[in-house]
């Protein structure tokens, strides 16, 4: 992997402005007094990132893994640190989907907001600003300053603008996040000092460096691998979050504010798996095969488990957060299915759900504007009395079921083709989520929307206005655009899904059965899945090629070495 630096691409620093002009129009806003003026700067900050953040696609070079639009500049020269920033394939529509959305809160928020406006319009733009530093980050040490400072205005929205338990739902928040970060930070450190040792052998001038890119360049063993994966493997799984780690999303979800939901399911938990494609699988290729099992199987556990305990919910925005956790799982199946088509499908389905999950939230919000109250008993018959806001609640749902025709659709084939590559077994139960989430969305729909208004208090609920409206547009033409047409999007991340495959594919052993010999303090030592589930007959090579073979048969020649 190489970089392009943004000097030669674009020649000015566009990603430092994506960074600093969210901070500046928070410090505007922060002298301001008169309301309006707050919001108009926030909107017109928001929307000046976002036509910056889309000259990254436009300008962005494709098919090749390289890191581009490159900033770096030393930091703390004796530790290796550095202000270094730059997007490849996995981050480049993160960072859009991330200023996208933003846009669409400061508008959702127009309206809806009145107390402490000013803090609350600083807290979504110190948001903006960190969150697309964690996506921008090549530097180990910078991205986890912005991970850390992610939960400062976080807490805050949950703490200030949350629900009645919004004190415990903030603490439960933040200190899941914590816990996993200390033990995320431990390998980071790890990975540091394995270059330090590195460079020392190879007689470097630069002996320590955070650099990814440096990084990748020094080899580990498989037992340090392993280490390492585990430690990295319970931030990012809080983080996601994935099954057993899941308890703190519902209550955040449901005491938030809609903007703090939207945020939560639209960015803030692909950072996890984000950090999983970004630093686990090139980093550490070995351990990654080594804990395919272990990450699989999770992954088919929360993608049952979360459709499940969102069917048996009467609070619309706890079934929405369940099915946060049951999308994410597929997420995190077709990363670690190892292959090309599962990873492509996992990238384009982390855009997916930050669309459809983001919409869900966002439609809740012009109900609970205009109710108080997210219980599915309080409505029903909405669709005779809503008709605009029935088409794009439908449209919305769709979408989040992967119909044919809409994004989700495109994600969620890739990764169950990608998973049937590994083990058909994994699709199969993968598919009983499926079903399971056209069910609970369509009778979520059917309980709000159809039959006859029972309720007086949903008599003379208004339809959306025009800024609802128009809200509701720019997701709908996102849904059909990736659903209908994906390939910019797909095309944008193959050099970097090439690259990584590679990097897995490279370190498969000659063998032809995958095994763990070590793993630390003697966790996960299995051969294989069916060890785990000894009802299964066993793999043989012709239903489980090893994952050289399986990115071949993906259009892609494994290394040699």
């Amino acid at each position: 992997m190489d970089q392009i630096f943004a000097s030669d691409q674009i020649g000015f620093p566009v990603l430092t402005l994506l960074l600093l002009l969210p901070a500046l129009g928070a410090l505007a806003i922060a002298f301001l007094k008169d309301e309006r003026q707050m919001r108009v700067t926030a909107l017109a900050t928001t929307s000046v990132v976002f036509a910056l953040s889309l000259l990254l696609p436009l300008l962005f070079q494709r098919g090749t893994p390289n890191m581009q639009f490159v900033e770096e500049l030393n930091w703390i020269r004796p530790l290796g640190a550095a202000y270094h920033l730059g997007v490849d394939g996995f981050s480049l529509f993160l960072v859009t989907l991330t200023t996208f959305l933003m846009v669409l809160l400061v508008l959702f928020s127009w309206k809806g907001v009145e107390l402490n406006l000013k803090q609350y319009l600083i807290c979504l733009l110190v948001l903006e600003t960190t969150v697309v530093g964690v996506f921008m980050a090549i530097d180990l040490l910078l991205f986890f300053l912005f991970w850390e400072i992610m939960l400062i205005p976080m807490y805050f929205l949950i703490k200030i603008w949350g629900g009645a338990n919004r004190d415990y739902a903030s603490l439960k928040f933040v200190l899941y996040t914590l816990l996993g970060s200390v033990l995320m930070l431990v390998g980071f450190v790890i990975l540091y000092l394995n270059y330090h040792d590195y460079a020392l052998a190879q007689n470097l001038s630069q002996s320590y460096s955070f650099s990814i890119l440096d990084l990748l360049k020094a080899p580990m063993s498989e037992t340090k691998q392993n280490i390492v994966f585990l430690l990295l493997f319970f931030g990012f799984a809080f983080k996601v979050p994935m099954f057993p780690f899941h308890t703190w999303l519902p209550d955040a979800h449901v005491e938030a504010p809609t903007a703090g939901s939207v945020l939560l399911a639209g960015v803030l938990l692909k950072m996890g798996t984000y950090g999983f494609v970004r630093f686990s699988l090139p980093l550490l290729p070995e351990a990654s095969i080594n804990f395919v099992p272990m990450m699989t199987i999770l992954s088919v556990i929360g993608i049952v488990y979360g459709a499940l305990l969102a069917l048996a919910q009467d609070d619309i925005k706890k079934l929405i957060a369940y099915s946060s956790i049951s999308h994410l799982g597929f997420v995190v199946l077709g990363i670690f299915a190892l292959n090309r088509t599962g990873i492509q499908g996992g990238m384009i389905q982390m855009l997916n759900h930050g669309i459809s999950t983001a919409g869900l939230f966002l439609v809740v919000g012009f109900l609970y504007e205009r109710r108080h109250t997210r219980a599915i008993s309080e409505y029903g018959g909405l669709g005779r009395r809503l008709p605009i806001f029935a088409a794009f609640y439908m449209i919305i749902s769709l979408s989040s079921m992967a119909f044919p025709g809409t994004n989700g659709f495109v994600g969620e084939l890739l990764i169950l083709v990608g998973a049937a590559q590994l083990d058909w077994r994994l699709t199969v139960t993968a598919i009983v989520g499926v079903l399971l989430g056209a069910a609970y969305l369509l009778w979520l729909y059917q309980r709000i929307m159809m039959g006859q208004i029972t309720n007086p208090k949903n008599e003379k609920i208004p339809d959306l206005d025009r800024r609802e409206i128009g809200i509701c547009v720019a997701l709908a033409v996102m849904i059909f655009w990736v659903g209908i047409y994906p390939m910019p999007f797909l095309k944008a991340m193959d050099g970097s899904i090439d690259f990584v495959a590679q990097r897995v594919a490279g370190s498969t052993p000659a063998v032809t059965e995958p095994a763990v010999e070590v793993t630390p303090a003697g966790l996960f030592q299995f051969d294989s899945i069916e060890e785990l589930l000894p009802s299964f007959p066993p793999f043989t090579n012709e239903n489980l090629p090893p994952i050289a073979d399986k990115v071949s048969l993906a259009g892609m020649e494994a290394p040699n070495d």
